[in-house]
């Protein structure tokens, strides 16, 4: 085989792989992601910063708050980040 045949042969195979990997992927038909410990750590803390992007977007336009309850709100949330 010849390096130009060599060459034809790899774009050929490279081609159809992408090919079925887009036919999979729009089907739904893609593996889901390996769950090692570093994956559900990462989700754990998406979720408890987006609770927490939540409550302070509550208090930036809460138009009723006061400088106590403030306060309050966010001693709250500097426990949950400690504990």
């Amino acid at each position: 085989m010849q390096w130009a045949e060599m060459v034809v042969a790899i774009v050929l195979i490279v081609t159809i792989g992408r090919i079925l990997r887009a036919r999979y992927e729009g089907r739904g038909l893609t593996p889901p992601p390996q769950e090692n410990g570093d994956f559900v750590r990462q989700h754990e803390e998406i979720r408890a910063l987006k609770e927490r992007i939540a409550v302070l977007e509550k208090l930036a336009t809460d138009d009723n708050s006061n400088a106590a309850r403030l306060d309050r709100e966010i001693e709250r949330l500097r426990d949950r980040r400690d504990s």
